[in-house]
């Protein structure tokens, strides 16, 4: 099975041409890390909708870039020989790892865009590689962990395919 990237995009960012580049790079990040059977999806919306998401589900009333919202820990899809795991949810056979959703507020990426000088889909990408990147388990808490993650969002960031399907 391949990676699945299911892509929506709230209507002011449809024009934007977003579903042209942003679901390969999803699917290039997770084969980058040798994920070929993962489910992933993205949303790109407005700074108010992943307010409330923060609000509602990390408990900070603010808006933020990204969000990530893993199901790694719960979803399992089934194998032909799988005992039950207690407390997991099994997915059918064949229905691919589900990770997660990565929620991209879409404004907020213009304006960090500006502010380090980069373009808006840029930004965007970046956003999109951290998301995928807290999907398959990394994270910046620690010092060790933030360099770690960095570098391979830098590396994946190096890598352009992104910018070669955002401009044409």
């Amino acid at each position: 099975m391949l990676n699945q990237v299911e892509f929506s995009a709230d209507e002011p960012f449809e024009a934007l041409g977003l579903e042209r580049w942003m679901p390969a790079l999803a699917d290039a990040v997770l084969r980058s890390e040798g994920i070929e059977d993962g489910v992933v999806s993205v949303v790109v919306t407005d700074d108010e909708t992943v307010r409330e998401l923060n609000r509602g589900y990390r408990g900070y009333d603010e808006p933020t870039d990204v969000l990530s919202f893993g199901l790694s820990d719960m979803a399992k899809p089934a194998t032909d020989d799988q005992e039950p795991v207690p407390h997991d949810f099994v997915l059918p056979v064949g229905s691919g790892r589900q990770l997660g959703e990565v929620v991209i507020a879409y404004p907020t990426a213009e304006r960090q865009a500006q502010e380090h000088g980069r373009t808006a889909e840029h930004e965007a990408a970046h956003l999109l590689i951290h998301g995928v990147l807290h999907l398959l388990g990394y994270d910046h808490y620690e010092p060790d962990e933030e360099r770690e993650m960095r570098a391979r969002e830098e590396r994946l960031l190096a890598a352009r395919a992104w910018e070669r399907r955002a401009n044409g």
